[in-house]
């Protein structure tokens, strides 16, 4: 039998109340950002698998959903922030644009709708040579205060953007008009 051991960490209560601080809980009163351990956060993948013994031999392949290890590298810790179920698209959509079939059996390659949202990916800790960074309370909210800025910041320049088309096409308009007038 093989038996897969996995180093399994927990953030410290202090780094959750930081990210919760800078970003908020989301609708059902849980934290919109969240640090996890690489070897500790599982996902659901869904396909065909083929299982080997010690010495490398098929033991058997089967079509199936499978709680596996979600980032790489599993040594390190990530943060993540929740998306709600609503930017996945309807479990309709969702079914249709993730199932796989292989030997006439369906599997949801991402696994089931995520009916409450889901925590995705933002950041992994490491070092500017992928080297270890510990997690603590000021790097955790630094993250999370500098992914809320960044959005913000988009917003802004995303209305800054339209209202300097809007007074562009303002002038080119009166020049247009001041011309035809000039004109006559």
């Amino acid at each position: 039998m093989i038996r897969v051991l996995r180093e399994r960490h927990e953030a410290p209560p202090e780094v959750g109340r930081r990210l919760r601080l800078a970003g908020g809980i989301n609708r059902y009163g849980e934290p919109m950002y969240r640090a996890v351990w690489g070897w500790s956060r599982l996902g659901w993948i869904g396909g065909k698998w083929t299982d080997h013994n010690d010495d490398g031999s098929i033991l058997r392949e089967v079509v199936e959903l499978r709680h596996v290890p979600k980032y790489i590298p599993h040594d390190r810790w990530h943060v993540e922030r929740w998306m709600p179920p609503e930017s996945y698209g309807s479990p309709r959509d969702w079914y249709g644009y993730t199932i796989e079939r292989e030997n006439g059996v369906s599997v949801p390659a991402l696994g089931p709708y995520p009916e409450r949202g889901e925590y995705e990916h933002c950041v992994t800790l490491s070092g500017p040579q992928g080297e270890f960074v510990q997690l603590t309370p000021s790097v955790a909210e630094y993250i999370a205060r500098a992914i809320e800025f960044g959005k913000l910041a988009r917003s802004a320049e995303r209305r800054r953007a339209i209202d300097d088309r809007e007074r562009k096409a303002e002038r080119d308009y009166d020049s247009w008009a001041f011309d035809a007038l000039d004109d006559c």
